[in-house]
C-alpha cells in the first residue's frame, strides 16, 4: 500500500518517478495504460518524453527503456486483446465506474469500425484510444497474427517517436529540464480538463444530428402527403442501394 501512495505521490514529477521506479515502473505504467481499460488517466506521452529527457542526462540507459517499454506495450496490448476476446460484447454494456469509462469505449469502437485494423497502429498516439482499442480489437474477432504485426510496429513506433523527441530536446535544450516538471504537471492537468470539453462538443454534435435528422423526417413526410407518386416512383431506387455497395 505504501508503495501505491509513492507512486501516485510522484506522478505529478515523472523524472523522480523514474528515478525512484525505474525500468519496472516505466513497464507496469505502459503495460496498465494499453491493456487493463483503467489506464486512460496515466500520462503516457508525458512519461516517454520524460524518459528521453532523463536518458539524455546519462541518467537511464536509451536502448532498455525502450525494449523494456515496447515489451511492456505489446503484453499490455494481448491483454487487451484477449480480456476483449473472453468478454466478448457484453463489455459495451458494462456499468461506468472511476476508472472504466463506458464512454471512452463506444468512443473507440466507433473508430474502430471506421478505420479497421489499422486502428490498433496509429490509435497509438491517441491516449484515450490506446487504451482500449485492444479491447475492441479482441471484441471484433480480428485475428491475432495481423492484430499482433500491427500491436508490435506501433508500439516500437510510439516508443521511438516520444523518447527520441525527449532525447533530442534535452540534448539540444539542456536547460529546460529545470523546468520539465511543472512542464509536465501543465500537461497533464490539461488532458482531465479536455475531457469534459470533448463530452460537451459529442453531445452537442449529437444534439444538431437529432434535429438535422428530426427536419429531414418532416420534410419527407409533407413531400409524401403532398405528392405519394412521386414517393411511390422512388422505392425501387431504395431497393437497388444495398446490391450496389
Amino acid at each position: 500500500m505504501e508503495a501505491l501512495q509513492e507512486f501516485f505521490s510522484k506522478l505529478g514529477s515523472l523524472d523522480d518517478l523514474i528515478a525512484w521506479g525505474g525500468l519496472t515502473v516505466l513497464f507496469i505504467v505502459i503495460f496498465c495504460e494499453t491493456g487493463l481499460l483503467v489506464g486512460f488517466f496515466l500520462p503516457g506521452d508525458a512519461l516517454l518524453i520524460t524518459v528521453g529527457l532523463v536518458a539524455s542526462r546519462g541518467s537511464l540507459n536509451f536502448i532498455e527503456a525502450n525494449l523494456v517499454m515496447i515489451l511492456a506495450a505489446v503484453l499490455g496490448d494481448s491483454a487487451g486483446y484477449f480480456i476483449g476476446k473472453q468478454l466478448g460484447t457484453p463489455l459495451f454494456e458494462r456499468k461506468e465506474s472511476a476508472f472504466f469509462r463506458k464512454d471512452y469505449l463506444l468512443q473507440t469502437k466507433a473508430f474502430y469500425e471506421k478505420h479497421g485494423g489499422k486502428t490498433v497502429f496509429f490509435g497509438r498516439f491517441m491516449p484515450v484510444v490506446r487504451s482500449f482499442v485492444t479491447t475492441v480489437a479482441g471484441i471484433a474477432g480480428m485475428r491475432y497474427q495481423t492484430f499482433a504485426l500491427f500491436s508490435i510496429s506501433g508500439a516500437a513506433c510510439w516508443m521511438l517517436t516520444f523518447t527520441s523527441l525527449g532525447y533530442l530536446v534535452g540534448n539540444t535544450f539542456p536547460q529546460l529540464y529545470d523546468y520539465i516538471n511543472a512542464v509536465i504537471l501543465v500537461f497533464l492537468l490539461l488532458i482531465p480538463l479536455s475531457v469534459p470539453y470533448h463530452i460537451w462538443k459529442r453531445n452537442r454534435d449529437l444534439a444538431k444530428s437529432e434535429k438535422v435528422a428530426s427536419v429531414e423526417s418532416e420534410i419527407s413526410q409533407i413531400s409524401t402527403v403532398q405528392n405519394p407518386s412521386s414517393n411511390k416512383a422512388s422505392q425501387p431506387s431504395e431497393k437497388i442501394k444495398p446490391s450496389s455497395t
